[in-house]
């Protein structure tokens, strides 16, 4: 049936807040909390990185984990990332540095951590090398500024689609020095009883997120993938092995249940479906996703809700064997440490099995792990699989890398034309 010239009227931008994102709040909120507190409290707590962590080691032993990265991450939401950026830069970090770095390293010679700030001194940093090399000599600079013992995992690449049982034992024996560490830290003795009660938290917080994502393959989506997505990856990857991240995605799993039952989506009109490459610009969060709900864009699949961990493919922390699959997900269960070809084939997979119209890939300045090589991505997905696919640039935490009119032009371009191929295609 023809389509009609009401279908190309862009919709109306609205606000949207929900249960979800309201749990998501208050159970984050309650974490901060938790870090203000151990700024003038004796709480051992640890620096780890979001990407293929070993955050169930350090619940094991009572030790708060703090993430730079969601510091850094809420400082460019609150648009005061800049300030510190350019502290950063003024005692000589580069320009093109990764701008995570920046915030949070000018932040830290701000005050911003220790007792007068929202963030503890940690008692060690633990570096998981995974994917990323700037992270060593970010958590390298962080153990010299506090005077703390730097414990560095170093976690092979992997280059094949599952890791080898050598590098499993590799890791497994790296994961038992950080245990011991951790031992003489809290003066207290490893239990492995207790280690598998959190995997078993991990790993329902996991398959409820798998499944929320699982849910996104109907039309409507129930949420969207990338945006909202945000909102869930603070208790998958900070909270896990709690639970309360096991709670809230039993919720967020009810909650998303009953809206695909209901027939209801994120949006009341869902008209394309993408698939989104690369994190999104924090400090201009709200007016990016603007730009894609005007055209009735929902994001079903994203690649940056999976530095955390690839969930949805399968992958659970087992309590039957817990180390063995701490070591599993830091090696291969995540998005960081693999290739790029098992990049093209992760995405590849959300394009066909959540039937998106288009991919769109973000790709950011100060991020060489997740830019390198998306343009070669937009040529492949677009000349060899014969996906429309968009490609826009700023970054992640500097504000001065964003142009929204130019943004929009390119958004609105890109989606005028696949509206415009979705009506030749109604009218032949």
């Amino acid at each position: 049936m023809p389509a009609t010239a009401a279908t190309t009227v862009p919709l109306p931008v609205r606000e949207y807040r929900g249960n979800v994102h309201e749990q998501s709040r208050d159970i984050m909120t309650d974490w901060m909390a938790q870090l203000k507190s151990a700024t003038r409290a004796q709480t051992p707590s640890a620096y780890l990185m979001i990407s293929g962590n070993c955050v169930e080691i350090l619940r094991c032993f009572d030790i708060l984990p703090v993430f730079p990265e969601i510091n850094a991450l809420q400082l460019a939401i609150r648009k005061k990332s800049l300030p510190y950026i350019i502290k950063a830069e003024e005692i000589g970090y580069a320009s093109d540095n990764c701008a995570y770095v920046k915030a949070d390293v000018g932040f830290t010679l701000s005050g911003g951590v220790g007792p007068e700030g929202n963030i503890p001194i940690p008692s060690m940093i633990v570096c998981n090398f995974v994917g990323c090399n700037v992270y060593i000599k970010w958590f390298e600079h962080c153990a010299a500024m506090f005077n703390v013992p730097l414990v560095m995992l170093d976690i092979p690449f992997v280059r094949e689609a599952q890791p080898s049982k050598e590098d499993v034992q590799y890791v497994m024996a790296q994961l038992w020095d950080l245990i011991h560490r951790c031992e003489a830290l809290t003066g207290r003795k490893f239990d492995m009883d207790r280690l598998r009660e959190i995997c078993r938290y991990s790993a329902r917080a996991e398959a409820g997120w798998s499944r929320c994502k699982e849910l996104c393959k109907n039309r409507p989506a129930p949420f969207d993938a990338y945006f909202d997505s945000i909102n869930m990856m603070g208790p998958i990857n900070a909270l896990r092995g709690s639970k309360e991240a096991a709670d809230f995605f039993d919720a967020a799993v009810a909650e998303y249940e009953q809206m695909v039952a209901q027939g209801r989506g994120i949006l009341e009109n869902e008209r394309f479906r993408i698939v989104t490459e690369g994190p999104p610009p924090y400090p201009y969060y709200r007016n990016f996703r603007n730009l894609f709900e005007y055209w009735g864009a929902v994001a079903v699949q994203s690649t940056y809700s999976t530095v955390g961990g690839t969930w949805e493919f399968g992958f659970r922390h087992d309590p039957e064997r817990p180390l063995e699959s701490i070591a599993e997900q830091m090696l291969v269960h995540n998005l960081c440490n693999r290739t790029m070809l098992e990049r093209y084939k992760q995405i590849r997979r959300y394009v066909e099995e959540w039937h998106a119209d288009a991919l769109v890939i973000h790709s950011i300045k100060s991020c060489r792990l997740f830019s390198a090589g998306q343009g070669d991505m937009r040529e492949y997905f677009t000349k060899e699989l014969g996906v429309p696919t968009l490609m826009v640039e700023s970054d992640l935490e500097d504000p001065r890398y964003y142009a929204e009119a130019q943004m929009k032009n390119r958004i609105d371009a890109f989606f005028e034309s696949l509206q415009y191929k979705r009506i030749r295609r109604a009218t032949v």
